[in-house]
Formats: structure tokens, sequence, C-alpha cells
């Protein structure tokens, strides 16, 4: 069985209600409900969602780790420590994060050392620290694969773990966020493969996202609902359903309720064709 889930739109006075709205989307995986270090808070949310078979997929702390202000890259740093505590007590199978931007005006846009050697550097000392102040038992903690910032490729990605060193480093898989030339985006397939037979053990949440490519000079590759792009839906849910355990696939960044339920559909006809369930 395969985890799908996504954001609801539905009312929820108690975290009971929060899963069961879920499951009658048809969803078993969820975003972490909780976003602050409140221990009543954190075990009630994990009994409820436990209880409605729903998994936690993944905390996020979505903030510059390397921005050269060092108060601020301080601050973004304790704060990525808190919800990936979080995420370890509520039984969430990863924090997940992009690792920033060296412009300091910006969380993830372009600079030229977030790609070279001195950032690839400053990402490992910054995943070490992470890892090493929240000291998780149960919960990885993964980077975003992104455009531009690390890690933008499964060869920098193998080369981020190698470099970490960390058994609580995971993979967070996204591959829209990896497609970046024509080369790519007419074989999302062959680099879907390529990253389920070399990060795959270490996958343990994906985002659901489609993407298309337009003629406009210079190059522009456009993020748009599943079902309407390019992305090969079928290599990633077999790639998924290959795993030992499934990593769960959150649908994300679309505009309506009823966006996400064309999504949820046209990943769960995918998913029926290969002879694959998400219930």
């Amino acid at each position: 069985m395969l985890r799908l889930g996504g954001p609801i739109f539905e009312d929820c006075s108690s975290y009971e209600e929060m899963a069961q709205a879920h499951r009658t989307l048809g969803y078993r995986a969820a975003y972490c409900p909780v976003n602050e270090l409140d221990s009543d808070k954190i075990a009630d949310a994990r009994k409820a969602f436990e209880a409605a078979d729903v998994k936690i997929a993944e905390t996020g702390a979505w903030v510059n780790l390397v921005t050269p202000n060092e108060e601020h890259r301080k601050a973004n740093i304790e704060h990525t420590v808190k919800m990936l505590t979080i995420a370890d007590e509520i039984g969430a199978g990863c924090c997940v994060t992009f690792i920033g931007s060296w412009d300091p005006d910006t969380a993830f846009g372009p600079h030229p050392s977030n790609l070279a050697p001195e950032g690839f550097d400053l990402a490992v000392e910054t995943v070490r620290t992470v890892i090493d102040d929240a000291a998780p038992k149960r919960a990885k903690f993964s980077l975003e694969m992104m455009q531009l910032v690390l890690p933008d490729s499964v060869d920098t990605y193998v080369e981020l773990i190698e470099a970490v060193d960390r058994p609580q480093f995971g993979v967070h898989m996204d591959p829209v966020n990896m497609i970046v030339s024509p080369r790519l985006y007419y074989s999302t397939g062959d680099m879907i493969r390529d990253c389920f037979a070399r990060l795959g053990d270490k996958i343990v949440s994906c985002h659901a996202k489609d993407l298309t490519m337009r003629g406009d000079l210079a190059l522009h590759i456009d993020e748009i609902r599943p079902g309407l792009g390019n992305l090969d839906y079928a290599a990633f849910l077999t790639g998924l359903s290959k795993m030992d355990e499934p990593a769960p696939l959150l649908l994300e960044h679309l505009a309506s309720e009823e966006e996400y339920t064309q999504a949820r559909q046209h990943i769960v006809s995918v998913g029926k064709g290969l002879g694959l369930s998400f219930e």
C-alpha cells in the first residue's frame, strides 16, 4: 500500500477529527499538525493519527540555514532543530527544509557560492549541526531537492550523504525540483529510476507535483498540477512501491481544494493502472 497525503480544508476541533478528515479524502499520510514544542499537543496528535493509520510524514522548517547574516543563521538553525525535535517526538518520518542561499536577501535564490565547493562544505557543516543538536532517535533530517541550491542532483545528494556521515540524514524526494534542463524534462522516468536506485533506502518522504516546459526564451519550466505535466508518475509510484516501507507522497502548492481533488484522482488513477493501492 502506498500512502498519499495533502492539505485538508475541513475545520476540525480535535486531532481525531483532523485525522479522520484525511481518511475521508483517501489520505493515509499527512503534514505534521503541530508546529510547537508542546508535549501534550504532540502526544495527542500522535495518538489520534496513529489510531486512524495516517502517517505523519514530515515537519518543515523552511528557513535559510546558510545566510551570511549570522544572527539570522543562528535563529534559523535553532528553529530547524526545534522542528526536527517535533518530528522525532510525533513520529514523523523527517524534518525537511531547503539548505538556503548565500544571498542574504532571499531564502533559496541564486548565488555563485550556493553550488560551489564552499557551499557544499557549509551545507555539510550545517546538516551535522542540526542533527547533532537535535539528536533524533527516529526521525531523519532531510534537504529539499532544489534547482538553485544543494542538493540539485542525485549525484550531489549522494555526495552530501557520504560527507555528512550521519545515519539520521535522510533523503527527501521531489523530482520536479530536479528538472533543470530539456534533457531531464524529456527523461523524467530515467531520472526518477536513478533516484530510487541510488537513494531509495534513504528516502523518507516525497512531494507530488508536476511540470511543463514553455518555448519562451530563455528556458522556462513551470510547476503545474499533477496530471497536466510531463512527470512520469508511473515511474515514481513504481519506485515507491518497491521500497520495503514506501515513503509517504504529499501533494503541495495547489491553489484550491478542487485542484487537490483533481491531483489526487490523477495519482490514484495512475496507481490503479499499475495495480497499486492507496487504501
